[in-house]
């Protein structure tokens, strides 16, 4: 194989940033901002005589704002009321301006940044962007050799970079920073990335409403698939699985079992005292008492109007209504929300949301976020079926169809590159059987943080991924490492007997998707 490719400063920046980066602190579960969980170069050798031949990636889009105007108004006119009747405390007078820049931060977030089509809500943050552009480099950093004989063929024998995402725009962006900092670092890879025709024509039977090129959306929004755009009738249809089974997690999402599951924390007498407690360092106790006791109410109603610094962008935001703030519980939820999110935006928004969410109290809206995660995204409960990760079912299969194609010789594809959101990212690590997936648990079963270790914060902090890196021999034989935030993880347990070594990370591939039960398209 030749030697890396001498481009650019590719070096330098791959040196600069193999180590990993530092997560912020805080209990953020899936607003963490991210960081790699493993030292680069702690990552294990592949076999003697194995050399990289091909990478894929899934990853989550990088940190962003809020993706609506709701919490952060809904508080904004409860402290309203509080400062009119005079029942804020010293530290409750600071809140509201906070908010309000909170809210100005996005309603302008990525306007004047190159790449961000249209600024406002729901858009990468500098943070966002910088998480994907350093995932880049770090895959280059980790398969020089791939990358190097890859860009030098290109003119030759080009290798296609197969890049899709989920077509909405923050999944959009992130695949753009992430393939325009690749390509920066490896120029010569340039006219090798390619976004491939959307699935079509969808809906069927109905008129066809045409997506961009490189947005598939069965498998990167399988979760939300909709009639308007998605339906499929036809069940010898290759996606006819897939729409079913997203139709059948969104019923699930609605039922009156799931939301009592994902309620049943706010019943319990800490809910009460952690509410108390954060809300009383900011709002007088009689006033508090109104809300909890008289059945007064706060919503997401108003307009706001904001301009930009240069006075080029001034956007008028209103609030729909539904987003209501009926109880102390909701009241402290909505602060998390915004002490969340406020984490991956600290280049935008300075005001520091941490004060008002003291360490014990952020710790247990954790698990309030956790809780509602794992039963609505996660694995859930055992008479759940897996109705919450089987639309990810062809999701996982895209990566061993990717494989499937290098075993038969056809090498178009150098890697594939996807694009996508915590909820398909949660539901692929339980369809992939993954350790930090941990399992479901039976209705009955009481749930707290001591016995239920279900992290957002580890299965699908912002910008979470999985990669495969595929190796292959003089033989043919091909070998796979399974990457997850960018840490060797291990397959499904069952799959043990595929590892090239005991206790080894590189797994032979024919053993490894007959252990997923993949059959190979003839």
């Amino acid at each position: 194989m030749p030697p890396p490719l001498p481009l650019s400063s590719m070096l330098l920046a791959l040196t600069i940033c193999a180590a990993p980066a530092q997560a912020a602190e805080g209990h953020y579960q899936t607003k963490a901002p991210y960081a790699p969980q493993q030292d680069p170069a702690t990552y294990a050798a592949p076999p003697a005589g194995f050399q990289p031949i091909y990478t894929q990636l899934v990853a989550r889009h990088g940190a962003r704002g809020l993706t609506g105007m709701k919490s952060d108004a809904a508080l904004y006119a409860m402290w309203r009321q509080a400062a009119a009747q005079d029942a804020l405390t010293p530290l409750g007078r600071e809140l509201g301006p906070d908010i309000l820049a909170l809210m100005q931060a996005n309603a302008l977030l990525g306007y004047g940044v190159a790449g961000i089509e249209r600024p406002g809500y729901g858009n990468l943050s500098q943070t966002g962007i910088e998480e994907h552009r350093q995932l880049a480099v770090r895959m280059l950093a980790r398969l020089p050799t791939l990358f190097a004989q890859v860009g030098q063929d290109a003119a030759t024998a080009p290798r296609q970079l197969v890049t899709i995402h989920s077509g909405v725009d923050r999944a959009r962006d992130s695949a753009r920073f992430f393939t325009q900092s690749l390509l920066e670092h490896a120029p010569a890879l340039a006219p090798l990335l390619y976004l491939p025709p959307a699935p079509a024509p969808y809906p069927q039977g109905r008129k066809a409403v045409v997506q961009s090129d490189g947005v598939n959306r069965f498998l990167l929004y399988a979760h939300k698939l909709a009639p308007q755009t998605d339906f499929v009738a036809d069940r010898a249809n290759p996606h006819y699985a897939t729409y079913a089974a997203s139709q059948a997690y969104q019923y699930y999402e609605r039922t009156k079992q799931l939301h009592a599951l994902m309620d049943a924390p706010a019943r319990k007498p800490e809910a009460a005292a952690h509410a108390r407690h954060v809300l009383e360092r900011l709002f007088a106790p009689a006033f508090l008492d109104q809300l909890e006791r008289s059945g007064a109410s706060f919503a997401d109603t108003g307009s706001y109007t904001f301009t930009s610094a240069d006075g080029q962008l001034t956007r008028t935001m209103t609030g729909s209504g539904k987003t209501v703030i009926r109880s102390l519980h909701a009241a402290a939820t909505k602060l998390y929300e915004l002490y969340a999110i406020a984490a991956g935006m600290r280049h935008e928004m300075p005001a520091d949301f941490g004060r008002y969410m003291p360490a014990e109290d952020a710790r247990y809206y954790a698990y309030i976020a956790d809780h509602e995660d794992f039963y609505q995204k996660g694995p859930a409960t055992t008479e759940s079926s897996g109705v919450t990760w089987r639309f990810a079912l062809a999701l996982r299969d895209d990566f061993f169809k990717e494989v499937d194609a290098l075993a038969k010789g056809d090498l178009r594809h150098a890697a594939k590159l996807r694009f996508t959101h915590a909820e398909m990212i949660i539901p692929l690590a339980s369809a992939m059987g993954l350790q930090q997936a941990l399992a479901p648990l039976p209705v009955s079963a009481s749930d707290s943080y001591q016995s239920n270790q279900w992290r957002g914060q580890n299965v699908s902090p912002l910008a979470a991924n999985m990669q495969w890196d595929v190796y292959r021999n003089s033989a043919g034989q091909l070998i796979v490492r399974l990457l997850y935030n960018e840490k060797e993880t291990d397959f499904q347990a069952s799959c043990d007997g595929a590892r090239m070594a005991p206790g080894g990370v590189f797994y032979d591939y024919a053993k490894l998707k007959t252990c997923y039960g993949h059959v190979a398209a003839r």
